[in-house]
């Protein structure tokens, strides 16, 4: 595929929609595609087109226009395992009346980590190595990607 596939057409006429999984990413807009990906319900992460399912490397996370370190541009989008480990957590506690929630650094089972929310368990609850599994919510008019815990029979199913 080349720049000028359907996605980056359309989002070179300022009309992007999100390219079908295996195509180009977008060149200009990988943020707007990603968001829009969102909208339809799918977790999509970036990958260079030369990496194959035997070479985990090549994700890309936040959506960008290059891979970082090699500048590769030639990325394509791949639906997300949505499988990973909580690398970091901490517990935020608004002002009252709101409710605590908690904030995490996710390491994907792609290679890439991402901040998120884990859902499903108490705030406190959440531990570092937990196995979690990512979930599309929509919040205020927003499409999201959300984190709930997983146990290890089902993080190997």
């Amino acid at each position: 595929m080349t720049t000028s596939d359907p996605a980056s057409s359309a989002a070179a006429q300022g009309n992007a929609r999100p390219a079908p999984a295996g195509m180009a990413a977008s060149v200009m807009h990988p943020e707007k595609d990603y968001f829009a990906f969102l909208a339809a319900g799918r977790f999509m992460l970036q990958r260079r087109r030369d990496s194959n399912v035997f070479d985990p490397g090549g994700h890309v996370f936040y959506p960008r226009m290059a891979e970082p370190g090699s500048g590769e541009t030639a990325v394509d989008w791949v639906e997300a395992s949505g499988l990973g480990t909580v690398y970091s957590t901490t517990v935020i506690r608004p002002r009252p009346p709101a409710a605590n929630y908690n904030l995490a650094l996710i390491d994907l089972a792609e290679g890439v980590r991402m901040t998120a929310r884990v859902d499903g368990i108490a705030p406190e609850g959440v531990r570092i190595g937990m196995a979690v599994k990512a979930r599309v919510v929509r919040e205020n008019d927003q499409s999201l990607v959300v984190f709930e815990p997983v146990d290890a029979a089902q993080v190997q199913a």
